[in-house]
């Protein structure tokens, strides 16, 4: 191995660059220079781009998975499952492209995978099928990667064009014939309120579902 950086060091000094740069910016070049090493010095512990966005994500997901197990034992699945989607989604957005990075990854770290068990386990006691809770979590997963996604990429599209989501703009641009299509515009918010209310979209969904 390449003496002097380990495997943390270089997780740590990506995701200083994921928040400086973003996923662009984020190189094997630019992190062996953040690091003053040569990037063939990263290949002795990664051996690819993929693999640092694994360890990456996995580093996040451990943090999910602490403030998850600090959680008291709620009493039903939607309870635990709603609180999964708010720490999840608070920790994409403590990294610029947060949720970019986790999407399609691996997680490396067993003892995050096994942070499922207790649910898992008061969910089918609950009479919740093991099928559909491990649906219910995915779901769940999908749907604050998305919203997170949508919502870092407006956050930083409006940095350079502050312009860009004008509502007066847009309403000029569909001209008079749509008062519905311009009206519904209107109604778009952001941030917590509109995160909380898909995420109640959601779990209404699986209820219908699934019960409970």
């Amino acid at each position: 191995m390449a003496k002097g950086i380990t495997r943390k060091q270089i997780v740590a000094a990506a995701l200083d660059l994921l928040d400086e740069k973003g996923l662009e910016g984020l190189t094997v070049r630019a992190i062996a220079a953040r690091l003053e090493v040569r990037p063939p010095a990263l290949y002795w512990h990664m051996r690819n781009k993929q693999e640092l966005r694994d360890e990456m994500s996995t580093t996040v997901m451990r943090r999910v998975s602490t403030a998850v197990s600090a959680l008291p034992p709620a009493d039903d699945w939607r309870e635990d499952l709603a609180a999964y989607a708010r720490i999840l989604r608070s920790e994409f957005l403590r990294h610029r492209d947060g949720a970019r990075v986790f999407s399609g990854t691996r997680i490396t770290d067993p003892e995050v995978i096994r942070m499922k068990e207790p649910w898992l386990a008061r969910w089918t006691a609950q009479g919740v099928s093991l099928a559909d809770a491990e649906d219910a979590i995915d779901l769940a997963v999908a749907f604050v990667v998305g919203f997170v996604i949508e919502e870092q990429e407006r956050e930083q599209s409006t940095e350079t064009d502050p312009s860009r989501y004008s509502i007066e703009q847009r309403d000029a641009w569909l001209g008079p014939d749509v008062p519905l299509v311009k009206e519904a515009g209107h109604l778009r918010d952001g941030g917590e309120q509109r995160f909380e209310r898909h995420l109640g979209i959601v779990l209404d969904g699986l209820a219908a579902r699934i019960g409970g």
